[in-house]
């Protein structure tokens, strides 16, 4: 086994969590290595709807500190949508009112009551980040190799045999047998890719006598239709009938996308968790383990903030 590299730091995990945390790290200067089982391409991260949101996501104050964080880097990210893969999209979050989001509201520009025509229902109107994820993938990775840091395909089956003084874990779903952590399971999500019908507005609407969300997110080349919440589901092989019912809820709210020529259907499993773990852990050799996994569908939202609690707290272990 390769002898532990005291100034080094080796990140676990190529998802948007993993990267970002990567990317924080080495343009601080640190070295950086990320182990990836598969490429970033190939991971949650990349299938995800990734509207910024503060979704279903403990514990609360931390996450929304979190969230506000990533918000601001986004906005930043913004400028340059086609280099970056983020940009700030007009929108209606549906059954959704003001009286019910905490403090963190005043901070998200544009965020207002829909009116009736905007909505059929209590809903909100906002201008969020949504990002173009495999763009936006490929931006975290270059901004990574750009400040010195390397990309490993090499999957991991014992923290104690990576070769790092310290290590950061970001494996998500993959910490339910890598810790273990039993705590951590997968929702299964299912989206259906279609040709944009001129749809500009992101839009997702919560029926919670069904159990279903739907949504509808405009990117520059096409539209994302979803979704799914399967609780414990570890298929990700895409089924045609829930396929066809998501088109058929996203028509309902959106005619224009009835008839939309398909281009692909997506799965990805969530690592949702019922509260994120973002700790340091010594292991019995004395070498640290930052832990930053279980964000659930959050994980674009929350991405920068953890990133920069994470890399604190290899800072701090790094000082000891």
């Amino acid at each position: 086994m390769e002898q532990p590299g005291n100034d080094e730091v080796i990140v676990v995990g190529s998802g948007v969590v993993g990267l970002t945390t990567a990317v924080v790290l080495a343009e601080a200067g640190r070295r950086v290595r990320v182990w990836t089982r598969e490429p970033a391409e190939r991971t949650t991260s990349a299938v995800a709807g990734a509207l910024w949101w503060p979704y279903r996501i403990e514990p609360k104050a931390r996450a929304r500190a979190w969230a506000l964080t990533s918000l601001t880097v986004y906005e930043e990210l913004a400028v340059r949508p086609a280099e970056t893969g983020v940009r700030v999209v007009e929108g209606v979050m549906g059954e959704t009112r003001l009286d019910e989001l905490g403090d963190w509201a005043a901070r998200v520009p544009g965020l207002r009551t829909a009116t009736a025509e905007e909505y059929p229902g209590t809903a909100l109107w906002a201008r969020l980040p949504l990002i173009d994820m495999p763009v936006h993938l490929r931006l975290l990775q270059d901004r990574l190799l750009g400040a010195g840091g390397t990309i490993e395909e090499r999957e991991v089956r014992d923290l104690s045999e990576v070769p790092a003084a310290i290590v950061v874990n970001c494996t998500g779903l993959g910490a339910r047998s890598l810790v273990p952590d039993p705590a951590v399971r997968p929702v299964r999500g299912q989206l259906v890719i279609v040709e944009n019908p001129r749809v500009r507005d992101w839009l997702v609407s919560t029926d919670p006598a069904a159990g279903t969300t739907t949504y509808v997110f405009p990117q520059p080349d096409r539209l994302v239709l979803g979704g799914t919440t399967d609780e414990d589901d570890w298929s990700r092989e895409p089924d045609p009938e829930v396929a066809a019912a998501i088109v058929e809820r996203c028509a309902a709210l959106r005619p224009e996308v009835a008839g939309a020529r398909v281009l692909d259907h997506r799965v990805g499993l969530r690592p949702v968790r019922e509260a994120v773990r973002l700790e340091r852990e010594v292991l019995p050799d004395g070498r640290v383990v930052v832990h930053n996994y279980g964000h659930g569908g959050a994980g674009v939202t929350v991405a920068w903030g953890c990133a920069r609690e994470a890399a604190g707290l290899v800072g701090a272990a790094a000082s000891r």
